[in-house]
């Protein structure tokens, strides 16, 4: 059956839970609840339970079993585009963010819509629209309330019954270019957020626990030391104020978190992934070298009072984009015949870290897949042993991995079962280039993009990068299986007792392999490339497998060629969540085929190549971020090649200076002049003629 989507609110609410049989929570959403390793009913937290692991020990749907599993039920969603979340399921309700922040509560059931709580974040987002996408990762749930966090930098309580808003705190100084679309995390009655930025201005990274009753702020730490003159917050300031030279805080220094939040209630910590640098070319933020802490680290602090208790650094003096925002998997693992409280982290550098998170220490870390910016870590120091010229020192250089990482934010899975992870690893390198670039004269962004080094001159190849499977053990440091797949953006995992290892793939299928072996058992065509992690859950005893379709993030954004690839142009296939089961049978109406950009050639209209190379440059830093590299759009917005719109002065001028279309996403650039829009049409108009001619080899 195919659910019909309406809205329940407020006294509505009782009269659709009875109709539908749902019933209102009774499952105390707590520390406790959330700890509980062997929950099977509910998915509470974003990573299931505190531990981050993924992991299930639900069996009815298993590797002898799932070659009957089909779709118990979809809801269709019109109005998202990018859908990335972690859907919770607290009772036999599911709570989902989509595009915008926009938060579902749903019959988990049946996928009826109880009720919706929009944040508004467009009309609120003013600037900040330009800098953040439509995505979020999801929520979080504590004691009958859900949080979510805005592009717009907010932090919102909502009732879990009604969708109502109970408070709403501004988390980010709204003159930033600063943005959210991480998820939050919840631990004794506090939620913690972070916030991104890295790219777009001189950011300061931070992360703020604010009270789950009131909205208060509880604590702040602050990522990297700001100005010595006006003081540092605490001692742990100062210390890693060492470790930084030159003006640093004139460019931010970086370090934001946005993802990689971990809870740990046996030692009453919070650890934290943190970003890279800002702007990512070391020579301009810290002239002078330096570890620059707490950049590309795992941080632990003290869960009641934001305290600095200890850190790692998985990249001292970052200069590529290498963060550790990563998920953070706790576990206890055998180790020398002696069971260690450990922690497990995959970060875009390439190497597969475990450490003992009482203290810190590392226990061990290896290559996980192509990496040639460093040879091995030392493990009498920690350290990475960097080759000579990887960090570009004369001006340019091939590195491995590119800023996309070995392993990004789609999450990382734990069976404690196999003993093994299962993360969704991506092989793709970058030329680094700061050749022409006046490093001591460089100036932050603005709400613009700007890195540090040439980005995004050229489109990116279908062929730039691959993505596989990987199955890795954490105690050998060595792989198990590894399948290859056919695109570089696939999503998250989840593993479970059953035997099962589920992904979805940029190719739009869902696959499910035997956690032992890796091999294919079962597997199905969403129609649509996934970028959201699958989740299980039970009601009324039946297990149910879920997961959001619809195509997003950042490669798909940016990533021209290499994401276009696929067919999922904007718009061109409608957005779903969709429930399984081994008593499913629902039919889904045929999705439409992948649709492929034909860019229009104006025959008439001669290009000026000054101007197109003007427009280039504000292009890359204006319009890049949604509408691609070398305007070839991986589907996260219009591919402008094939749009009428840059045809005509006035459109143009109508929808990017007059912001006719923001409600639709697209932000306003008020202070972009005749000449600058000039430009970008001329720049548009070489690629497009390039796209429909490309060269032969």
């Amino acid at each position: 059956m195919r659910s019909i989507t309406r809205s329940v609110s407020g006294g509505l609410l009782a009269i659709a839970l009875a109709v539908t049989g749902v019933a209102r929570a009774q499952t105390p959403v707590d520390g406790a609840a959330i700890a509980n390793e062997k929950e099977t009913a509910n998915w509470l937290s974003y990573g299931r339970t505190y531990s981050e692991q993924r992991y299930s020990p639900l069996t009815q749907i298993s590797a002898q079993t799932i070659k009957g599993m089909g779709v118990d039920w979809a809801l269709e969603l019109p109005t998202d585009h990018t859908l990335l979340a972690t859907p919770l399921v607290v009772d036999g309700v599911m709570y989902f963010t989509g595009s915008f922040s926009v938060v579902r509560a749903v019959d988990a059931r049946t996928g009826k819509i109880l009720w919706t709580y929009d944040p508004k974040t467009l009309a609120v987002a003013g600037d900040r629209q330009r800098i953040f996408w439509d995505s979020n990762r999801g929520v979080a749930y504590w004691k009958g309330r859900i949080f979510v966090a805005t592009g717009d930098g907010r932090l919102n309580a909502v009732d879990a019954a009604t969708g109502k808003e109970v408070w709403s705190t501004v988390t980010i100084d709204p003159k930033l270019p600063m943005y959210i679309n991480g998820a939050p995390r919840v631990f004794r009655d506090k939620v913690i957020i972070g916030n991104g930025g890295t790219e777009v201005g001189a950011a300061r990274g931070y992360v703020t626990a604010y009270d789950t009753q009131t909205g208060k702020q509880a604590w702040r730490f602050f990522i990297v030391p700001g100005n010595p003159a006006d003081g540092f917050e605490d001692e742990t300031q100062a210390m890693a104020a060492k470790t930084w030279t030159g003006e640093w805080w004139k460019h931010g220094g970086g370090g934001n978190v946005w993802n990689g939040f971990t809870y740990d209630p046996e030692f009453n910590r919070i650890y934290i992934g943190t970003g890279n640098g800002s702007p990512w070319n070391q020579k301009i933020r810290s002239p002078g070298g330096g570890d620059n802490l707490f950049l590309c680290s795992i941080v632990a602090l003290d869960a009641d009072t934001g305290k600095y208790v200890w850190h790692y650094q998985t990249t001292p003096g970052e200069t590529w984009d290498y963060n550790s925002n990563m998920d953070i998997v706790l576990a206890d693992l055998t180790i020398g015949g002696k069971v260690v409280k450990a922690m497990m982290h995959a970060p875009k550098n390439g190497f597969f870290y475990v450490l003992d998170r009482a203290n810190g220490k590392l226990l061990s870390a290896e290559k996980f897949g192509r990496v040639d910016w460093a040879e091995k870590i030392d493990m009498a120091t920690g350290r990475p042993v960097e080759r000579q010229g990887a960090r570009y020192e004369d001006g340019e250089e091939l590195v491995w991995p590119g800023p996309i990482g070995v392993h990004n934010w789609h999450a990382m899975s734990f069976n404690p079962g196999t003993g093994l992870v299962y993360i969704p690893v991506q092989e793709m390198p970058n030329l680094f280039t700061d050749k022409g670039l006046d490093t001591k004269t460089w100036q932050s962004p603005h709400f613009k993009i700007d890195t540090g080094v040439d980005f995004l001159k050229e489109d990116v190849p279908v062929n730039a990068g691959t993505g596989a499977l990987l199955a890795w053990d954490p105690i050998k440091q060595k792989p198990a299986w590894r399948v290859e797949q056919a695109g570089v953006w696939n999503s998250g995992t989840l593993t479970t007792a059953g035997d099962l290892v589920l992904q979805g793939q940029a190719n739009g299928k869902l696959m499910a392999y035997r956690a032992t072996t890796g091999e294919v058992l079962w597997q199905f065509d969403a129609g649509l490339g996934i970028s959201a992690p699958p989740i299980t859950y039970t009601v009324d005893g039946k297990q149910h497998i879920a997961l959001l379709v619809g195509w997003g993030g950042s490669v798909p954004a940016i990533g021209g060629a290499l994401s276009a690839q696929h067919g999922w142009a904007y718009n061109a296939q409608p957005r779903r969540l969709l429930s399984f089961s081994l008593e499913g049978k629902a039919n889904l109406p045929a999705m439409p085929p992948p649709a492929f950009v034909k860019p229009i050639v104006k025959e008439d209209f001669v290009v000026d190549a000054m101007l197109a190379q003007q427009g280039g440059a504000i292009w890359r830093a204006q319009c890049v971020l949604c509408h691609g590299a070398a305007v070839v759009s991986g589907g996260y917005a219009p591919d402008l090649r094939a749009s009428t719109i840059p045809l005509y002065d006035d459109a143009l001028r109508d929808v990017v200076v007059g912001g006719s279309r923001r409600t639709a996403g697209m932000p306003q650039f008020k202070e972009l002049a005749e000449g600058d829009l000039k430009a970008i049409q001329h720049y548009i108009r070489q690629e497009a003629k390039r796209g429909a001619h490309p060269a032969g080899p």
